[in-house]
């Protein structure tokens, strides 16, 4: 795709600054962060340029920003807000467990019931251990691969995201817990079985997400994921599964769709019912040091693992809203928004695309088949944001990058209006870029 065109560049500025004129009170509330947060931010996704919107509620899928306008919230928390802003069993839950007292400061019977939902519907989860967030259940995974095998080396894939410590998009981020890694390429099975075989006395797990999230919404094809759990159980590794966000894409996740039971899973996300949340389990004999009875137990800390309001909210989640039929028809909608986008590009002959599975997904601005984060990073970034932006304008919220999650809140008549608003951003921009 030929992307030095310069009226694309005018067009996107245009947009910026219409962008500018359209959100004066987010920019003055975002220019007063900046004096006691760096750049006004305390989580870098939601940045972006010129600065990000402030929002002061939400109802349903419905959010509205501090300068009046209403958008359809087609992000989702990135996956962990799946219930919608103001779900009424949740709200339940979480004001009957106020009224019972927080921080009790110790055990309560809600540990054991999430636990068992949780273990429901991931059965690889023999034993389980809860966190505050999807970045400290891989931690905790990776630490108790190393303590279950004796050996050190970590495995992850370029472009895989696994939390703000270990984040490897171009192989891996300034900041990453200091393990000593050995980065795969996605999907790439013969480069996989010649990594694991080369390391494989040293290496201690493989971690993977069966959808790159971050990096794309890219899918792992069944063989790659098939081949991670045979070489893994030849070498002695542990297989590890991400499924903070592909937990969502059935009732029991990514490895229920492909039929492969990894050694240990890790979740977060929506799972605590909106509330911060993360968790880490698999089977028994790898879990079985974290008993503090045992004489030999390794220690697991962590103040809010078990604060009462996650737990209500959470259980309360999965016991009475996340059915079978709610599952299968949010990703029922998932696959229709995203055949419906990829069928008007292709017709309309823009080099656009959209890649995902289910609910999750992620708009590209390349052309030719994305089966890993290299691939997609070739695209022209421009015309993201510049569908991010006239879809803000028409009244759509999604991420920068062009990740869309979909929530239970959102409606087929969302979906419908969205996929208008899609056209008529291809029909007002197709000098711009269609193809020859």
């Amino acid at each position: 795709m030929e992307t030095a065109t310069p009226s694309l560049q005018v067009a996107l500025d245009k947009a910026r600054a219409a962008y500018v004129r359209r959100n004066a009170r987010s920019r003055e509330m975002s220019i007063a962060a900046a004096g006691v947060l760096p750049g006004g931010n305390t989580r870098t996704v939601l940045y972006h340029s010129p600065f990000p919107l402030y929002f002061e509620r939400g109802d349903g899928s419905a959010l509205w920003d501090v300068d009046g306008h209403r958008y359809t919230n087609l992000l989702g928390e990135y996956t962990a807000g799946l219930f919608g802003h103001t779900h009424p069993v949740i709200r339940e839950a979480i004001l009957e467990a106020l009224g019972r007292g927080i921080n009790l400061s110790g055990h309560t019977a809600g540990e054991r019931r999430l636990a068992e939902r949780i273990h429901l519907r991931f059965p690889s989860m023999e034993l389980m251990r809860f966190t505050n967030s999807g970045t400290e259940a891989n931690l905790m995974a990776i630490q108790a691969a190393r303590l279950a095998t004796g050996r050190a080396r970590v495995m992850v894939f370029s472009g895989g995201y696994h939390g703000g410590l270990l984040a490897f998009a171009g192989g891996g981020g300034p900041i990453n817990a200091p393990f000593p890694y050995v980065v795969g390429r996605f999907n790439d099975v013969a480069a996989l079985r010649d990594l694991v075989r080369a390391h494989a006395g040293e290496l201690a797990c493989v971690l993977v997400e069966p959808m790159i999230g971050s990096g794309g919404c890219i899918p792992a094809d069944p063989e790659f994921l098939f081949a991670i759990r045979e070489e893994t159980s030849k070498c002695g590794a542990v297989c590890i599964f991400d499924e903070v966000m592909t937990s969502r894409l059935s009732m029991g996740g990514a490895q229920q769709l492909h039929g492969i039971v990894p050694d240990m899973t890790t979740l977060g996300k929506y799972i605590g019912g909106g509330m911060s949340f993360g968790a880490f389990g698999g089977a028994r004999r790898l879990m079985e040091r974290f008993d503090p009875g045992r004489p030999d137990a390794v220690a697991h800390a962590g103040t809010f693992n078990n604060n009462v309001l996650t737990l209500a909210a959470g259980t309360a989640a999965l016991e009475r809203i996340l059915t079978e039929d709610a599952v299968d028809g949010l990703n029922r909608r998932g696959d229709r928004l995203r055949e419906a986008l990829n069928a008007l590009f292709s017709q309309e002959r823009v080099p656009m695309q959209v890649t995902g599975v289910g609910s999750l997904m992620n708009i590209h601005a390349c052309e030719g088949a994305i089966r890993c984060p290299e691939e997609a990073a070739a695209g022209d970034d421009r015309v993201k944001e510049l569908f991010f932006l006239d879809m803000l304008e028409a009244g759509f919220y999604m991420a920068r990058r062009g990740f869309v999650a979909l929530t239970l809140a959102v409606t087929d008549r969302d979906i419908d209006e969205f996929l208008c608003a899609a056209a008529g951003f291809v029909a007002g921009r197709r000098a711009l870029l269609a193809r020859g």
